[in-house]
This record gives structure tokens, C-alpha cells and sequence, in this order.
């Protein structure tokens, strides 16, 4: 679920960054989101398999 959440924030970073369509400083809020999503997965299923 994570892990499509931060897909979902990547793609949409790209699509701000190629259409040139930016909502200022946000749209580069959106890998950071992405890479906390991924961490917190990565983090969570670790303690899953523990």
C-alpha cells in the first residue's frame, strides 16, 4: 500500500516537472513525501518478518 502511494507521488512530481505545471515549492514536497512512504514500508515489513 505504501509502496503504491510513493509511486503515485513520483509519477506525479514528473508529471508537475515535464508539464511545467508547479504549484511552487510543493510540487518538490511530493519525492520527499514518496521517499518517507518508502521508508516507513521498508521499515514496517522488516519488523513484520522479525
Amino acid at each position: 500500500m505504501l509502496g503504491s502511494i510513493a509511486l503515485l507521488f513520483i509519477v506525479l512530481w514528473l508529471f508537475g516537472l515535464v508539464t511545467a505545471i508547479s504549484l511552487g515549492g510543493f510540487i518538490h514536497l511530493l519525492p520527499v513525501a514518496a521517499l518517507l512512504t518508502f521508508v516507513l514500508h521498508v521499515i514496517r515489513s522488516r519488523r513484520e518478518h522479525a
